[in-house]
């Protein structure tokens, strides 16, 4: 989002949406499901909707309208920073009438503080900070139901999930390469410490697929033994299989009439073969180009295939595009919002190519790219000291987000990072030349 457009209307709308997705997100759950098993890769949900609101009363209340915390021992439950991840299951919570009472009088309290502060773009900031990163905890609420294959949440229940139609041959891209910007640039739009900023490379020439990769190109990779041939995997991703016992994707199984089904939250559905593969983690994603003989592109060849508008040039470099569209949001242009129920056939959304004829460069999957997640040069962190700097040279970049992804924090500069065993969240992958 561009601070001009955060007015405080705009900000009152945003923070209400998010927080209408967080409880419809929990909707229907009892309170056994929203404690949940305790896993490394999952929250309690109960505590996860409470910590939304702690960070934006953090945030936005005590740090920027310095005011006192509105719960006591705030700090002490919600804080995911000093609370290690493995006991949050045992904290004394409050009930959950105490936890909506909670949350409710957090967006108050901020809805009214934008009446009451000159919103510039120093307060701006804050605001945004923390609709982002509930705007986030509503992905990873999304993906734990789908890990517990939970029901799905009521506003996609009738829903069902389209074929996606036939599966297009996915040719490649020619790139010329050349001098890039890698970053984000100083153009008022809200970004992330580890988006900043804009700095000088030069990329090779490279080809890179127009589409992500199809269960119908996935499935291949498995019926060949994918799955179980020791070549097409690094060390540490053979391992990590075995481990799992993992002979295809985690969500897929092949039923008695030998025809591949997917979960989709608690339901069985035929696998849609012009879908974007889903749930595999960048292990799986790396064996499957060792299998093609491709590879995974770099984060910057991604962004250069997303925003590089080659036939506008200025002091020598090509302008850089804020979506793949053009500088414009549109929300016909990207699967985003979870306004389907899942990912649409890797060939949708033609509108929304970039310049040099990429393909859902936003929305419906992540993409896992081949670099590890490193600060840029000069890298300084913002006052969220801890939202970057502890996963750096631990994770693998991700870009791109995925079909629940919200569109208003979403740009061709956005870095998103995860281990690289995760197979939980909503990552595919698109491939390059070698």
């Amino acid at each position: 989002m561009h601070y001009r457009d955060a007015t405080a209307e705009n900000l009152e709308a945003a923070l209400r949406d998010t927080r209408s997705r967080t409880l419809a997100l929990i909707e229907g759950l009892d309170s056994q499901q929203l404690l949940g098993p305790r896993l490394p890769t999952t929250n309690p949900l109960c505590w996860e909707i409470a910590h939304t609101a702690y960070f934006h009363e953090f945030w936005v209340l005590r740090h920027l309208g310095q005011r006192p915390e509105i719960l006591p021992d705030s700090d002490r439950l919600f804080d995911s920073i000093s609370i290690p991840h493995e006991t949050r299951w045992d904290l004394p919570l409050p009930s959950m009438e105490d936890t909506l009472q909670y949350m409710d009088e957090v967006l108050s309290a901020e809805v009214s503080q934008l009446d009451e502060i000159k919103l510039e773009d120093f307060a701006k900031y804050f605001y945004l900070l923390a609709l982002f990163h509930e705007d986030m905890h509503g992905e990873a609420l999304t993906y734990t139901r789908q890990t517990l294959a939970y029901p799905a949440p009521a506003y996609m229940r009738n829903q069902a999930p389209a074929d996606g139609g036939s599966v297009p041959e996915n040719e490649d891209i020619e790139v010329a390469g050349g001098p890039f910007l890698l970053g984000a640039e100083r153009n008022g739009e809200f970004t992330f410490d580890n988006e900043k900023w804009a700095h000088r490379i030069t990329l090779a020439p490279f080809h890179i697929a127009r589409y992500t990769v199809s269960n119908q190109d996935y499935a291949e990779f498995v019926e060949a033994g994918g799955y179980t041939t020791r070549e097409y995997w690094c060390d540490a991703g053979w391992q990590w299989r075995k481990e799992r016992g993992l002979e295809c994707p985690v969500y897929w199984r092949k039923d008695s009439d030998h025809t591949w089904h997917t979960r989709r939250f608690d339901q069985w559905h035929a696998l849609a073969w012009a879908h974007p593969v889903i749930h595999v983690s960048w292990y799986e994603a790396q064996a499957f180009c060792r299998w093609a003989n491709r590879r995974l592109p770099t984060e910057a060849e991604w962004e250069f295939a997303a925003a590089c508008n080659p036939e506008e040039v200025t002091a020598g470099m090509p302008c850089k595009r804020q979506f793949p569209w053009g500088d414009e949001a549109s929300a016909d242009c990207a699967n985003l919002d979870a306004r389907g129920s899942g990912p649409a056939g890797v060939h949708a959304h033609p509108a929304g190519d970039s310049t040099l004829g990429c393909r859902q460069m936003l929305g419906n999957v992540w993409e896992w790219t081949d670099s590890t997640f490193q600060p840029y040069p000069g890298f300084s962190p913002d006052c969220y000291t801890e939202y970057s700097r502890p996963l750096f040279g631990q994770t693998k970049v991700l870009r791109g987000g995925a079909w629940v992804t919200r569109s208003r924090m979403i740009h061709n500069t956005w870095r998103n990072y995860y281990g690289p065993d995760r197979n939980d969240v909503f990552a595919g992958f698109r491939t390059c030349a070698k």
